[in-house]
């Protein structure tokens, strides 16, 4: 089995994991960052967004080997130092998440659009988060949230 080692919110992490292996599966069951979550297996929900080497990136579609080397935050690693990411403000304060089984997915989904196209529009956000499933929600709280956070951000 290969070993990788990757930076993973900040820290560094390394584990023999089978080629196989998916980033998704490293992070929550080698490494316990369970905020990834894994909803569908086939790369549609989008919950278990992270970024690698600061692209959102849909883990369970990336092998952990691919990762070898590499940066990698979660939603886990948004937060410093006891103070929520802007992003995560945004969700808290404008009710962006409802059951919170998308919602990681869909910050750092956030976290990356934001960093792409700082001025966004409504329009952007719904269109950029496309790839990312909410069931209970109407998106219009999530898009607020964004929208908010971006602001927040410039």
């Amino acid at each position: 089995m290969p070993a990788i080692n990757v930076n993973v919110n900040g820290k560094s992490a390394s584990g023999e994991v089978e080629t196989r292996t998916l980033l998704a599966d490293f992070l929550r069951n080698s490494l316990g960052l369970t905020g990834t979550h894994v909803g569908c297996d086939t790369s549609q929900c989008g919950a278990c967004v992270v970024l690698l080497d600061g692209k959102a990136v849909k883990s369970c579609a990336v092998l952990a080997v691919q990762a070898d080397g590499a940066e990698v935050t979660t939603v886990e690693g948004l937060e410093v130092d006891g103070e929520l990411h802007p992003v995560q403000k945004a969700f808290r304060e404008h009710h962006g998440l409802q059951c919170g089984f998308c919602t990681p997915g869909m910050m750092m989904t956030a976290v990356d659009l934001i960093r792409r196209k700082p001025d966004l529009d409504e329009h952007t956000v719904r269109e950029e988060l496309e790839g990312n499933l909410c069931r209970c929600t109407g998106y219009h709280n999530i898009v607020k949230a964004v929208l908010a956070a971006a602001e927040d951000m410039r």
